[in-house]
């Protein structure tokens, strides 16, 4: 397993990122995620869409709320073409019932609490918090990485508008 410090920090203190290294250009790995009903989801369940994908540390914290409350009102007015999905080790369970009580209905959150599979493919596993570190991905509807944003402090969000810019350029 990969390891990587000196990328990310929790209120100024440097954390570990686990996982594979990708960059754009790159074929995006696939993953193994579930829905809040409890289905696995793969990345090939999104063939021929494009992606944003971002991965937020927990649903249930302030920066994570505003980010994916964020994308949520970004994505109906976006083409068809694009899907946003937000992954976290939240239970499906915690993401249902967060999604209600947020009405975030234009977006797919899944969870990684299983295996940590998208997390390790894509390089941003927190060692020492077994949670997601925030970041941004666009992946083309060929399969490959066009976008990379892992936000060097989790208590920040990301650049909204780069993803999204990235993502409508391919549709």
């Amino acid at each position: 397993m990969q390891e990587l410090t000196g990328v990310i920090t929790f209120n100024g203190a440097p954390l570990t990122l686990e996982g594979n290294q990708l960059e754009p250009g790159a074929t995006a790995p696939d993953f193994r995620v579930y829905a809040n009903d409890l289905t696995e989801k793969t990345l090939a369940d999104y063939q021929g869409k494009v992606l944003i994908i971002s991965s937020v540390p927990s649903l249930d914290t302030g920066v994570c709320d505003m980010e994916t409350r964020r994308f949520n009102t970004e994505a109906a007015k976006l083409s068809d073409d694009i899907q946003i999905l937000t992954i976290s080790v939240d239970l499906p369970f915690a993401q249902a019932r967060w999604c209600g009580a947020a009405g975030v209905d234009r977006l797919a959150t899944l969870s990684d609490h299983k295996e940590l599979s998208f997390g390790h493919a894509y390089g941003v596993v927190i060692k020492e918090l077994r949670l997601l570190a925030r970041s941004v991905w666009v992946v083309n509807k060929q399969g490959e990485i066009v976008y990379k944003e892992i936000v060097p402090e989790i208590t920040n969000e990301p650049d909204y508008n780069q993803a999204l810019e990235a993502a409508k350029a391919c549709a």
